[in-house]
């Protein structure tokens, strides 16, 4: 059948690819994490794979869709203002970088942040196909966001990102020092954050500070509660970690925290 059109839906690479009508009536769509088509009308199933057949790889499974889980119900049912999900790394920075006067201190500082998100919320998301889901500025009432919660096969992590700006980094117990700057309480802030998220999601959650940048990192060797991630390391220290979660719970966990009203929910009732 003529006219039907592969649309992505997702992030690059990552996310489903739908087979629409040329009404936008879908028909068919293909998980590329899953190497399935689900087909929903199967009298175009041979047009489908027609038109899918350039984005194949390996032995894919057809068929119709699979049955929801409890957790795709509750996905479904997400109203597109409460989800995490679509969150871009540094999303509550970028909005006041619009109102930030050009040429300030403040601007400059922000934009640093804000690149410092960007690169380690790239390092986080290459992460899906080894089964993590990240969720990037979750709000955190009394604590502003959490720049990136990873919840995976290691179990749930609550990353606080600062920019290394090629400096060395010494991260204390109590305090981080970025170079020649004054020492920051980010330690203390991971780690009393990821305690509410544990209390939020009724589940463990482990600190994390990332360092994107930095020349070089020293860490105390009384600090054992708090993973510090560098983009080079942070794929290989997260993936060859202990399993602690498996596939059904990362799916529910994930459900729970990409929905807003989980973080504000205990704060306004």
């Amino acid at each position: 059948m003529r006219g039907l059109k592969v649309l992505p839906s997702g992030r690059p690479g990552r996310g489903r690819l739908y087979v629409n009508l040329p009404d936008g009536q879908a028909v068919a769509w293909y998980d590329r994490q899953a190497n399935r088509i689900s087909v929903l009308a199967d009298d175009h199933r041979e047009a489908v794979l027609a038109a899918l057949r350039p984005y194949l790889s390996g032995a894919v499974s057809i068929g119709p869709p699979p049955v929801p889980t409890a957790a795709d119900l509750r996905r479904l049912a997400l109203p597109p203002d409460a989800d995490l999900a679509p969150n871009r790394p540094g999303e509550t920075l970028l909005g006041e970088l619009t109102h930030a006067p050009a040429g300030t201190r403040a601007r400059h500082r922000m934009r640093q942040e804000l690149t410092a998100q960007q690169r380690m919320g790239d390092a986080f998301d290459a992460l899906e196909p080894d089964g993590w889901r990240v969720l990037h500025c979750v709000p955190l009432p009394g604590f502003g966001h959490i720049d990136h919660l990873l919840i995976g096969p290691a179990g749930i992590f609550c990353v606080r990102t600062v920019p290394g700006r090629r400096q060395r980094a010494v991260v204390g117990d109590l305090l981080l020092t970025v170079g020649r700057t004054e020492p920051r309480p980010d330690p203390r802030w991971t780690r009393r954050a990821a305690a509410a998220a544990g209390r939020t999601l009724s589940a463990t959650v482990t600190p994390a500070l990332a360092l994107p940048d930095a020349a070089r990192i020293d860490v105390a060797p009384t600090l054992r509660d708090i993973h510090v991630l560098h983009p080079p390391t942070a794929a290989p220290h997260l993936t060859n970690a202990p399993t602690a979660l498996h596939p059904p719970d990362i799916e529910a966990l994930f459900t729970l925290a990409r929905d807003t009203r989980t973080w504000l929910r205990p704060f306004t009732s």
